[in-house]
This record gives structure tokens, C-alpha cells and sequence, in this order.
């Protein structure tokens, strides 16, 4: 009996993480180890930077249209950020899923709340990667280089709020070593990919067998 080509929906993996430590990093070894797994595209009210490009970096919309799009139930999660609007619009979202494409957010944990009550909440699977100490936590933000000390002080500030929240997720991690960090998000994702419910056809792969079994019996 063949097994159904389409044999799973996709999942909605969510990924989050105080900054520096190392959400967005993981999300593209992920990437970069199954080509398969695409990013949610945010939709912001903001205008493009230099080199954004619509519909890859973000779908730039106006205020009016993301008010609507709340409206009308059309954006899984969305917030406001120093005055701008972003959101994670759900129809290419549930098209990725219902053709068994995986589909990785990188967001904190007020976002993750959101999807987790959502209309795609059946395919949610959310993971929390935690630093080794606070001091490395630091020390990675100092390192890369790209904020200035007040904007470090404020990360770091932040931090401690996002990390309470752990407990609300379902598998956490913690970064000490980026190479088994690593390893663990892929044996997660293995393992979730095979769950019996999230493989609706075998149902009805399984009736064929207890046929089979029928068939047997009276020749």
C-alpha cells in the first residue's frame, strides 16, 4: 500500500529567546540544514530601509490596512514598536502549513501567546533557548558590536522579564554550545514532524492494513 505523498501539515515553529541569545542564529542553521523551512514575513507599517525588499524582508503596508487586517482576523499576532506597527499575517502562513511547509517565527514571548491562541494553534511548536549565565548573555551583545552601551543596558534590562516567561513553552534549550543547541532543535523538529497527530492520513493507511488482514483470512 503507498504511503500518501503529503503525509504531514506543516508546523509553526516558534523561536524565542532574550537578544544574544542566539534565536535568530539558531533559526538560520535550521534554515541552512533543511532548505524546506521558511521565515513568517512580517507585515510593518514602518517604511523600507535601504535594500529591504517587499515580501522578502517585510510587507510594508499602511496603518489603515494593518488596522483592517486586525479587524478582520487576518494577522496571527501583531504589536506595536516604537510607534510602528508589525504583525504576522495568517493566510500565507496556513497555505505554508496546509501544504506540509514548515514555518519558523523568530519572536518574543507576547507574540508567541498570540499564535498559541490562534487559528493555527494545533500546529504551534514553540521553543524557549535560554543563555548559559547572564554574564555570557552580555558579553555575546558586547561582542557582536551592533548597539551601543545604552542599547546593550536596555537589552539587558529586557531580558529578565523575557526569561520569566520559559515555563510557557514547550521545549526549552539552553545556548552553551551552539553546535549541540543546534543538534537539539533538529531532534525536536524530527520528533514533532513525527507525532501521530500530525499525520492525519494514517487513519486511513491503517484501515487499508486491517483490510489486508481481512483479505487474508478468507483466501
Amino acid at each position: 500500500m503507498p504511503v500518501p505523498t503529503q503525509t504531514r501539515r506543516g508546523l509553526a515553529i516558534i523561536l524565542s529567546s532574550p537578544s544574544g541569545a542566539g534565536k535568530s542564529t539558531m533559526a538560520r542553521r535550521l534554515t541552512a540544514w533543511d532548505p524546506s523551512l521558511t521565515f513568517s514575513v512580517s507585515a510593518t507599517t514602518r517604511p523600507p530601509r535601504p535594500g529591504e525588499v517587499e515580501g522578502r524582508d517585510y510587507f510594508f503596508i499602511t496603518r489603515e490596512t494593518f488596522g483592517d487586517h486586525i479587524m478582520n482576523g487576518e494577522m496571527l499576532e501583531h504589536a506595536e514598536v516604537f510607534g510602528n506597527h508589525y504583525g504576522s499575517p495568517r493566510a500565507p502562513v496556513e497555505a505554508s502549513l496546509s501544504k506540509g511547509c514548515d514555518v519558523i517565527f523568530d519572536i518574543d514571548w507576547q507574540g508567541t501567546q498570540q499564535i498559541a491562541n490562534s487559528a493555527i494553534k494545533q500546529d504551534v511548536v514553540s521553543i524557549f533557548i535560554l543563555p548559559p549565565s547572564i554574564a555570557e548573555l552580555e558579553r555575546r551583545l558586547r561582542e557582536r558590536g551592533q548597539d551601543a552601551p545604552d542599547v546593550i543596558a536596555g537589552r539587558m534590562a529586557k531580558s529578565e522579564a523575557e526569561i520569566s516567561h520559559w515555563a510557557e513553552y514547550d521545549y526549552v534549550l539552553v545556548n552553551d554550545d551552539p553546535d549541540v543547541c543546534e543538534d537539539r532543535l533538529r531532534n525536536i523538529l524530527t520528533a514533532e514532524r513525527l507525532r501521530r497527530d500530525r499525520q492525519p492520513w494514517l487513519t486511513e493507511f491503517t484501515r487499508g492494513l486491517s483490510a489486508e488482514f481481512r483479505e487474508r483470512e478468507m483466501s
